[in-house]
């Protein structure tokens, strides 16, 4: 398998616009902030979230929904159940979650959904060949300390073309020795794009708003 880079402008995507490097800093950037947010703060982000998500990737978001339904419902149970605090139902009080612990689970859930929706808008505004491409841009700096970059950004290409196209009862084939390379005979190509001027108009941009934001709230 040979990796062939393609350097022009990107095609496809609501980030169309922006280099796919500095899309992806800044959703890594808005899954941070999720984690420090307040309870009201939060609701409404996930709220905004919810409805980009509805807009723009309503399908992607359903279906990572579905993927981590088990894991909302034991941030539910565990929460509710087992934090110490006043009994929901009062008649019940060994039966019933406790006040607290709904808060708590409501808001654990809330930033899971929240960084659900937000991988599903990233998977969906970038293409695979731009977001393997924005990647490789951000360890590019890395490559200076022997990391083979070009390299983990190819295998991350096969690793996403492997997941869209495979069958979701393939996956014993990632034990065996190529599952997931292929033949060797595709060629692997992800775009390697230039930083622009409103890229960087784009970043003061952001950077002010959280200066602001930051001093605001401090």
């Amino acid at each position: 398998m040979q990796p062939a880079h393609f350097k022009g402008p990107p095609s496809g995507g609501p980030f169309i616009f922006m280099h796919s490097g500095l899309v992806i800093a800044l959703w890594m950037a808005c899954v941070v902030v999720l984690q420090v947010l307040s309870p009201m703060a939060l609701a409404v982000a996930t709220g905004l979230c919810a409805i980009v998500g509805w807009w723009f990737a309503l399908s992607r978001c359903l279906k990572l929904l579905r993927r981590v339904r088990l894991l909302i419902f034991a941030i539910l149970v565990l929460f509710a159940g087992f934090t110490p605090g006043e009994a929901l139902l009062a008649g019940l009080p060994e039966l019933s979650p406790s006040r607290e612990g709904l808060m708590l689970a409501a808001e654990h859930v809330g930033r899971l959904v929240a960084v659900v929706l937000c991988v599903a808008l990233l998977l969906e505004g970038l293409p695979a060949s731009r977001l393997v491409g924005g990647l490789h841009a951000l360890l590019r700096p890395l490559g200076w300390l022997g990391l083979p970059t070009e390299r983990l950004a190819v295998r991350l290409m096969l690793v996403l073309r492997y997941v869209e196209s495979a069958p979701a009862a393939a996956w014993r084939d990632w034990l065996e020795d190529g599952g997931v390379n292929g033949n060797g005979t595709d060629r692997i190509v992800f775009i390697r794009e230039g930083f622009a001027w409103r890229d960087l108009a784009t970043l003061l941009v952001v950077v002010g708003v959280a200066a602001l934001w930051f001093g605001v709230t401090r």
